[in-house]
């Protein structure tokens, strides 16, 4: 109980940090996006390559688990989500390429004979922005080179303390965001020109968006280890308490029996 607990309170502290993150990240990330959206928006990005739309031959899927355990069913609700579309995407014919980041998924997928292809651990506990940046340049590389025509991410988003929801984010080829009616598009003229700009606007986007992704699976693991650890310090206490109330009636039998044998013995003196 007293492991479980101190397990609780450190969790505590890290989801406020991890908070904070999010909110630190989240104006970089509403600024790329709107960037996007107004180019998906024009012509200026129409041919590049990591926004068009080929045909899916092989499929890339990376899902996002945790390092560590004790976080309730945090990292099976992703891969039961992730082996589904495994499945679907057998049936469809199509080839497939796993990649995993935290050594549950990993060790899990290992276990039953999957090829990885690649794997980082140690990451998600505090993911920082070198780790998206190593993350999202294998998932170009790949990519760029045509041996994935696709990626999509299993991951958890941070919606609340109590509320963190199982996703499939997809993110190459890149999806512009859709415009809001508030959002005001916005024209852009390029410098040298707009090839060179989005060659290298692009890969900061998908890099800013794994990082997103690694901050709110790092939120959501935090409060699912807190959430269990409570559940499971709460258990111990009623766990103790029915133990302390047995305990005492097994003491107050023995107390009772042991003197109805004194008075019995004395009883039986004074008839002697």
């Amino acid at each position: 109980m007293k492991i479980t607990r101190a397990m609780e309170l450190i969790a505590t502290s890290r989801i406020a940090k991890a908070r904070v993150r999010v909110a630190e990240a989240q104006p970089y990330t509403d600024k790329m996006n709107e960037v996007i959206r107004n180019l998906g928006a024009g012509s200026a990005g129409a041919n590049h390559p990591l926004l068009e739309q080929r045909p899916i031959k092989t499929a890339g899927v990376v899902i996002v688990s945790s390092d560590r355990g004790l976080a309730g069913g945090y990292t099976s609700n992703i891969i039961r989500m992730a082996e589904q579309r495994i499945h679907e995407l057998h049936e469809e014919g199509k080839q497939l390429r796993l990649y995993v980041v935290g050594e549950k998924a990993r060790a899990y997928f290992a276990y039953r004979k999957f090829a990885i292809e690649q794997s980082w651990l140690g990451v998600t506990d505090t993911p920082g922005y070198g780790d998206a940046r190593l993350i999202g340049n294998a998932l170009l590389e790949a990519y760029e080179t045509e041996q994935v025509d696709s990626f999509e991410v299993f991951t958890t988003r941070y919606a609340s303390a109590m509320t963190q929801t199982p996703v499939l984010w997809p993110i190459l080829p890149i999806e512009p965001p859709e415009a809001s009616e508030d959002d005001v598009a916005v024209a852009y003229t390029f410098e040298p020109n707009a090839e060179s700009i989005l060659a290298r606007l692009l890969p900061r986007y998908l890099e800013g968006t794994v990082f997103g992704m690694l901050l709110e699976a790092s939120a959501s693991e935090h409060a699912a280890r807190r959430r269990a650890m409570k559940a499971a310090t709460e258990n111990a206490e009623e766990l103790v308490r029915l133990l302390t109330r047995e305990a005492n009636q097994a003491r107050q039998a023995e107390i009772t029996t042991e003197i109805s044998e004194i008075v019995g013995g004395a009883e039986a003196l004074s008839a002697g």
